[in-house]
This record gives structure tokens, sequence and C-alpha cells, in this order.
């Protein structure tokens, strides 16, 4: 009896509190029924297929000059305007002129009548006000080498398809289909990926092209405090994940120290600015394993993504971008920060990621710019397929690098701005890639500097990487 009662209490109060959450929403707005979830939405990744390049054909331009010279060179006489009839209803634009050769009006039929239709008497080049010349290029179907159709505009990309109902592409994933999905077919034909698809990417990006450093407003060389004093600082508040106001209180208590928790903070900004292009640009050793992942930050009460990219041989993080969206031109920032670590890039590069659609259109938009690589995707939780088997270990090594940024990260329980949360990302790769002493590296940094070995103790080494990052930003 007294847990069919409990159960009935339970329920009863569950339905209490949404009448007063319903009251409350009533009287003071929607803002007081709802509350901001601590962690973030996760939600299943679309499935995406991604498929080979278009046939790119460059469309064909000639000079108007040099085809009336060729004329004259063959028939020894000028190449004369068309010769109109003077009852013509149709009359050819004074403006237009031929988008292959260039050719003035003078030298255009009215082909069609009045359905605006024309013809070159120059170069034979038939076109209308919206004719194929006025593109750069027409986008082919490699399949059957019909031209694209663009069907849809997104934000970073454009959409092409193959409408042709013949292409090879189309009938052999119509005869794919089992009896049941054709029948699905028929009824919702959105459902299935059958028919060629192209992304036209619209990002100013160019991969490979490195950014000018940006020098820092405060110069650490004229700051009230000592050398050691800031890499005390540094080390409370990056090694171990002290937050700025546990940090100054630790340097009035423990070393006598006076100091703000913004000051740390200005500090921490003004190192960032100074490690990040030595981080970026350091001529990293790398072995053939490579792993990225996103995780979540919060930068002005809102969820920002962080991604890594990491060498899971070496242990050094390759990319650290922070960016308000999850979104494609995100993932090619964080991949080409990998691709610049490379003198060359190898031919059998892989980069183990999870089901993200994003890091697969990533790919296709390097493929664009001639520059290959492959993707591996590791979907789920289980090893439900050979790949996961094989790539499993991996994800499981960039997973604990989340955790262990989680726990550097928990103290600040977010960023005022964009640039602070940088700053913090900056300052933690740092310490992870040159101080940081890693136990499957039998306790030995990922990347052994040897001035940093010659150093006492950790405030020193910071001070001597400080030293090392200003003298590569000078050079």
């Amino acid at each position: 009896m007294y847990p069919q009662l409990l159960a009935y209490l339970i329920e009863f109060i569950k339905y209490q509190e949404k009448i007063i959450k319903i009251l409350m929403i009533l009287l003071f707005g929607k803002a007081v029924g709802s509350v901001r979830p601590e962690q973030p939405i996760n939600k299943e990744y679309r499935k995406l297929q991604v498929d080979e390049l278009p046939v790119i054909q460059q469309l064909e331009k000639v000079s108007f000059q040099d085809i009336k010279q060729a004329y004259f060179d063959k028939y020894g006489k000028e190449l004369k305007p068309v010769r109109r009839h003077a009852n013509a209803k149709t009359k050819v634009p004074e403006n237009l002129c031929c988008p292959k050769c260039g050719a003035p009006s003078a030298y255009l039929y009215a082909n069609n009548g009045a359905n605006g239709q024309y013809l070159c008497k120059a170069c034979d080049c038939l076109f209308n006000q919206q004719n194929r010349y006025q593109k750069e290029a027409i986008l082919r179907c490699p399949h059957c080498m019909k031209t694209l159709e663009k069907i849809k505009e997104r934000k970073d990309f454009n959409i092409w398809k193959c409408k042709n109902n013949q292409c090879s592409f189309y009938l052999s994933n119509i005869e794919r289909m089992s009896k049941e999905e054709k029948a699905r077919f028929k009824q919702d034909p959105q459902a299935f990926k059958v028919r060629y698809i192209y992304r036209e990417f619209l990002f100013d990006y160019q991969p490979l092209s490195s950014s000018s450093p940006v020098k820092p407003r405060v110069d650490l060389s004229r700051i009230y405090t000592s050398s050691h004093t800031l890499g005390l600082i540094l080390t409370y508040h990056v090694n171990y994940g002290i937050s700025a106001r546990k940090t100054a209180a630790i340097m009035q208590d423990i070393h006598n120290v006076s100091i703000s928790h913004q000051t740390i903070l200005n500090y921490v900004n003004s190192v960032s600015i100074l490690m990040k292009p030595f981080v970026d640009r350091y001529p990293y050793e790398l072995s053939d394993q490579f792993c990225g992942d996103e995780t979540y930050i919060r930068v002005n009460g809102k969820w920002h993504y962080l991604f890594f990219f990491f060498d899971a041989a070496k242990k050094v993080i390759l990319s650290y971008r922070v960016s308000p969206n999850r979104d494609t031109l995100s993932a090619i920032k964080a991949i080409d920060d990998v691709l610049q670590k490379f003198k060359e890039i190898p031919e059998n590069l892989n980069l183990i990621v999870d089901g993200n659609p994003i890091y697969l259109l990533a790919q296709h938009f390097f493929a664009q710019h001639d520059i290959w690589f492959d993707v591996t995707q590791v979907i789920g939780l289980t090893n439900e397929d050979p790949v996961s088997v094989e790539y499993r270990p991996l994800k499981q090594i960039i997973e604990r690098l989340n955790r262990t940024f989680k726990g550097h990260y928990r103290a600040t329980t977010g960023f005022g701005s964009e640039a602070g949360s940088v700053s913090f990302v900056t300052m933690f790769v740092a310490y992870f890639n040159f101080l940081r002493p890693h136990a499957k590296l039998e306790k030995r940094v990922p990347v052994a500097i040897p001035e940093l070995e010659q150093m006492p103790h950790m405030p020193a080494r910071w001070t001597k990487l400080i030293q090392l990052a200003q003298q590569e930003l000078t050079a």
C-alpha cells in the first residue's frame, strides 16, 4: 500500500509543479518559467553522403578583333555587320554584345523573333539574356555529363543536383533498392538520396595561409611584478586550473604579493598573444595518428564550441579553434591548422572524427582546392562495425583530452568574452604541449625543448617559454 501511495504523491507533486510554472509564466512572463540548461543539448547527427567532385567545363572566350583579322586574312575583305530588313519587327538592343567574343549589336541576329534569343555573326554563339556564358564555368555530373541545376542556397554553400533520369548514378541507386525501399521511395522520394549532389562553398577562406601575428598591448617587460612572480601566477592559474580570484588569494596568503584577479587575467591575456604564434608555428615532429572532436565552453552565457585536433601518438594538440557555431567553416579552419603543421601533406593522411557531417563537408572543400586527405568517422558509443573496432581507441584518446581540458576549464565557470576564451585555451595548449608531463610518454612532456629542461622549477620554465615566444615573434 505504501509504495502505491508514494507513487501517487510523487505524481501529484509533479502535477502541482507544472501548474505553478504555468501560473508564473502567465503572471511574470516566459523567462521565469524557463531554466537555462547547465549542459548543452546533444542531438543525433544527420547522415550525410558526399559525392565526388563534378566535371568543371571552362567556357571558351575569344576576341572579336582576332575573328575580324582571321576573316580578313581568309577572304581578303572586312567582316560586314548584319544587313537588317527595313520592316523587321524585332530589333537588337544597341547596348547588347556577344558574351563569347564581345561583338557589338551590329553583328548580332535576332535569331527567334521576339523571344530574346540572339546569334553572333562573328563566332556563331547562340545566346539569350540569361545565357550560359555569363557564368565562369559549367558544372556537369561526372556520371552522365549533364549540366547540374542549382536547387538550394544555404548559408555557407549552394547545392547543385543532377536531375537527369537516365544518369547511371541515379539508376544504379534505384536498382540497389529492395522492394520495400522502392515502395517507400514512390511514397516519399525525399527519404532517399539517389541523385548526384554537389555543394559549392561560398567561403572567402584560403587554406594553408598563415595569419600575421598580433603583438600584445601590454609590454610584459614593463609590468610591476617580477618574472618569477609572473611564472608563479601562470603555474597556479594555468597548470593547476585555479581561478583568477583564488590565484590572487594564494599570492596574497602564501607569497605576500598583493595583486587583483583582473590584473592576473590581464597578464594571462598578454602572455597568450605572445604564445599563440609560438604554439602554432613550432616545428612539431608528428606521427600518423590524428583525431579530432568538439567540446563545449560558455562564452557570454552561451555555449560555444572548442575544436580539438590531436596527435594521438606524440600527445600534441595541433588545433584548438573556439567558435560560436558548430559549422563547416569552423571544421575547415580547425583542419587547416593541422595541415599547416606539415612541411608536406602526407599521402596517407587520415583524420579520425565522430559522426558530425561537417568534417565530410570540410574534406570536400579541401578537395576543391586540390588538398587531399581521408576522413574516418567513428559513430556511436559501441563497436558495431569494423571501422569502429579499428579506430575506437583514437576516439577515446580525444575524449580523454576533452576531460583533461574540462578539469582546467571548470574553475572558470565560463568566459565574459570570446577573446578571454581564446586566451585561456591558448595557455592551456602551451602548457599541455611544452610543460605538462604525460603518463603515456613515461612522464616526459610531449614536446621537449632543451632550454626548458634546464630550468629548476615550473615558474622558471614559464618565464623561459615566454622568452622563447618573444624571440619567435621578433624574428
